[in-house]
């Protein structure tokens, strides 16, 4: 069997991100952005000056899209060097130019999306709460009609890149009735509209992507806030769970597999560098089960998450196949990050090391973009297995 090798087109991107974090995005700088919970906002720039904002547009409107290989690929690559790079890629990309391209009217599409292929456009997700979760149709934040504008009041926890992004996607409660699924509508709202406060979280890892708290009080927006136009009041869960609901959660199985192989890559080259007793630990035979495990597990997740994107590039139905993706890699790659810590030994766990880093950002992977246990519920539903 020959192995799964990568097209043209895909090894020429990744030749050009690992040249660029090279460049731009060397291990020490990545080491400060992780430090000073700093958003790489000169190094972003370049980045998307290489077209990768682009890969989720259509060529209509300026992009090179979509391909959703593709973006995973560059969401694997930067992962390997530092989620404060990550995340806002996937801010761009996917969170402003995916959800435009699938739910946007066609006048939010034309201003917005030539602004996403450039990197000119970021969203924050406002969808979860202090008190909502996995459960998003429970939303509490309300959005009622005031004359010809919204009036937006309520809270968003866990809405990361606030501080710097164009716009806040947020979720609310745009009706009263008990149909919650049928009462919910996403508004594009502006970080700095007056009546919003946004609090910055301490995390333990994934620096630099300004996860905060948003507070709306009596905040004012115009009615083509409405993601979809007016069309899309009170159609915010179709709009939230279409396909890309399938692309977020393989983000974050991509995020998963880029730290993994950075892990099995420095452990790897490590076990080459690190004498014992005057031999290389390479040749302790503990030392060479633990790498060869590592190495098997990465090459299943690598499999699983690029399956899941030709899946959703072909336009394919691709729910359980994203879901299982995501439970496996992200389970998967902290089992293999883990795996590599140990190889380093106490270098693993000081900050001079970056297999430290590693170990803070994997361990958010199983719980961001529906935790394993929803994805299992979503797997055993999808799959018609009787309750």
């Amino acid at each position: 069997m020959q192995p799964l090798k990568d097209p043209e087109h895909i090894l020429i991107l990744r030749d050009t991100l690992q040249r660029f974090i090279a460049d731009h995005a060397p291990r020490q700088l990545a080491r400060e952005w992780d430090q000073k919970s700093e958003f790489p906002r000169e190094a972003f720039k370049k980045l998307a000056a290489l077209g990768v904002t682009g890969l989720t547009v259509p060529e209509e409107y300026g992009g090179t899209g979509p391909d959703v290989v593709a973006t995973m690929v560059t969401i694997e690559e930067l992962a390997t060097r530092s989620m404060a790079l990550c995340s806002p890629y996937i801010y761009a990309a996917c969170y402003a130019g995916m959800n435009l391209l699938e739910v946007g009217s066609e006048e939010q599409k034309r201003e917005m999306l030539p602004k996403v292929a450039t990197g000119d456009m970021i969203f924050a997700y406002g969808i979860s709460e202090p008190e909502v979760g996995a459960d998003v149709a429970s939303v509490r934040t309300t959005a009622r009609r005031d004359g010809d504008s919204i009036l937006v009041n309520g809270a968003k926890r866990f809405c990361s890149g606030a501080p710097f992004a164009d716009y806040i996607y947020t979720l609310t409660r745009s009706d009263e009735g008990n149909d919650r699924r049928g009462n919910l509508t996403l508004l594009l709202i502006p970080p700095d509209l007056p009546g919003i406060t946004i609090e910055l979280q301490k995390s333990m890892g994934v620096k630099g992507t300004a996860t905060s708290d948003v507070t709306f009080q009596d905040v004012r927006v115009p009615a083509s806030a409405i993601m979809g136009g007016e069309a899309g009041w009170n159609a915010g869960w179709g709009q939230l769970v279409g396909p890309g609901l399938d692309v977020e959660k393989i983000e974050v199985a991509a995020i998963a597999l880029g730290l993994a192989r950075a892990a099995v890559e420095d452990a790897w080259r490590y076990s080459q560098e690190r004498e014992q007793g005057g031999v290389l630990i390479c040749t302790f035979q503990s030392i060479r089960h633990m790498l060869a495990e590592a190495k098997t597990q990465f090459e299943a997740c690598r499999l699983m998450t690029y399956n899941a994107a030709a899946l959703i590039d072909a336009g394919e139905n691709a729910g359980v196949a994203t879901s299982m993706a995501k439970l496996f890699v992200s389970d998967t790659a902290v089992e293999i990050v883990l795996t590599c810590q140990r190889v380093l030994g106490a270098y693993g766990y000081v900050q001079e090391y970056d297999m430290e880093r590693y170990v803070r950002d994997v361990l958010l992977t199983p719980i961001i973009g529906g935790s394993s246990a929803v994805q299992k519920n979503n797997i055993a539903n999808q799959l018609r297995l009787p309750r």
